[in-house]
């Protein structure tokens, strides 16, 4: 895909991921209009200070709500492709706030392929999770609410050229909101807190998920779900390494936590293929157009990708991870 003549828009651009996204398609190409789309003015005028928005720079920054569709339309005017990547993603504040994250995640899904259906966007790509698959809190609910509406989305699309597909990947480890940060600085009182010992986690670094959006992108057709081949450690594991003289308390699970997490559900294997990079949920209805796309190898019908099977990350690969994005740890970890 030549990004050069293609406007890009990305929603809840001011976060980890959309700072991340930016940076890279920056540097390595070369977009006519790369649109920062948040709710939060603060945020986009720090990020300003680093990706400027005037003179020749195609940075352009736009505040606004998933929640306003006409916003949404104004902001999606000439736009080409959009990354949707704004959500409340945190589990225990969508627990406890769970009106607002149907407003969000749910309702800002739909706004979002409304106005780029009704604005002539060329590809839409939703960032999901892992905790969409057999869902256990809120916040896995609403994001595979919102992997159904964007599947969906292409039948509504209709002739309109407009196509829709998601990524779902695991935990971006060093973003804000992981269990890295809270562990760095639970370190400096001696005392990390651990739901439970057993627990496991897919991990992925904020370069290779925009690079997998990136990819996604390119090779999409309209009702896919890519999800990356990621390697998994139990929390316990990065707990001895971030903090290896500190005293551990298991608190137990909090609500709405699994013990692992699935990327591929079993009942979705038999409409997958595997890539060399990936694995690509194929979808099941009659619009579907994109036969013979995807050239990979089905998946055995029982093919189950839970965060307790995958291969585990080994000491020094967990190290390399986190030192990479805390200095404070940095020497710690490179050096035990």
């Amino acid at each position: 895909m030549n990004f050069e003549n293609q406007s890009i828009l990305i929603t809840g651009g001011t976060g980890s991921f959309g700072k991340k996204f930016v940076e890279i398609v920056l540097a390595e190409y070369s977009p006519k209009r790369l649109v920062v789309f948040s709710r939060d003015e603060l945020k986009q005028h720090e990020m300003r200070q680093r990706f400027p928005d005037s003179g020749s720079s195609p940075v352009r920054y736009f505040v606004g709500d998933v929640r306003d569709r006409d916003r949404l339309m104004r902001a999606f005017h000439g736009v080409d492709v959009v990354v949707h990547a704004a959500a409340l993603k945190q589990v225990p504040a969508c627990e406890y706030n769970p009106f607002e994250a149907v407003q969000t995640n749910i309702m800002g899904a739909k706004n979002v392929i409304d106005a780029a259906i009704d604005s002539g966007v060329s590809r839409v790509l939703a960032l999901s999770t892992d905790k969409a698959v057999n869902p256990v809190n809120l916040y896995g609910a609403t994001k595979l609410v919102a992997e159904k509406l964007f599947i969906q989305g292409n039948a509504y699309a209709g002739g309109r050229g407009a196509r829709f597909a998601c990524v779902r990947y695991g935990n971006v480890i060093g973003s804000r909101g992981s269990v890295v940060p809270l562990f760095v600085e639970q370190r400096k009182s001696g005392r990390l807190t651990l739901t439970h010992p057993e627990m496991t986690r897919f991990w992925i670094t904020l370069e290779q998920g925009v690079r997998f959006v990136i990819r996604g992108i390119e090779l999409m057709r309209g009702g896919e779900i890519f999800v990356p081949k990621l390697p998994a450690s139990s929390i316990r594991q990065l707990a001895e390494i971030i903090g290896p003289d500190c005293r551990v308390e298991v608190t137990g699970i909090r609500p709405g936590e699994k013990l692992h997490e699935v990327l591929i559900a079993d009942g979705e294997a038999r409409n997958a293929v595997e890539l060399d990079h990936a694995y690509v949920v194929l979808p099941q209805f009659s619009w579907w157009d994109g036969d013979g796309a995807h050239q990979g190898r089905k998946l055995p019908a029982d093919f189950f990708y839970s965060s307790d099977r995958a291969r585990r990350l080994t000491e020094e690969e967990i190290r390399q991870l986190i030192s990479g994005f805390h200095p404070a740890v940095r020497a710690a970890a490179v050096s035990q």
